[in-house]
């Protein structure tokens, strides 16, 4: 399940937030189809960046907002649609997955003082009006998304 495999805006649309726009569309898609998304592999080193800077904004303000410190990693990706391997990635490089007491956990505690680059421009999910492609025999997993849920 690959989420947009191509989402570099042309070059005089570059560093205008495009590129975190059409990766947070994308994941959008996924929601609404109720599939976790992930970008077509082997990314680009530019390709790579470009989706860990999105990834890596949208778990720090998951992780900000979230009150329980009990969320675990398919949680996570239930939430934002994104798979598991590039939720694990991330959490990795940003150095927020630990070893304590036999266990892997994200250390909360190092989130708040994140700093984080551009968001890039907002979607609006209820702006969105898609369905999806429905092909014979294939059903797809229904999700009810609600305004507490984006």
């Amino acid at each position: 399940n690959y989420t947009f495999a191509f989402t570099l805006p042309p070059p005089p649309y570059q560093r205008k937030g495009y590129g975190k726009f059409l990766m947070a569309f994308s994941y959008e898609l996924s929601k609404i189809e109720g599939r976790h998304g992930s970008p077509e592999k082997p990314l680009s080193d530019l390709g790579l960046l470009g989706y860990r800077s999105y990834w890596s904004q949208v778990l720090i303000d998951l992780l900000r907002k979230d009150e329980s410190s009990s969320l675990s990693i398919q949680e996570i990706s239930d939430m934002t649609m994104m798979k598991t391997e590039d939720i694990i990635s991330t959490l990795t490089v940003l150095n927020l997955i630990q070893y304590y007491e036999g266990q892997h956990i994200i250390d909360l505690r190092r989130v708040s003082n994140m700093k984080m680059g551009s968001r890039g421009l907002p979607v609006d999910p209820s702006k969105i009006r898609w369905t999806p492609k429905l092909v014979p025999g294939v059903t797809l997993p229904l999700r009810i998304i609600t305004s507490s849920s984006t």
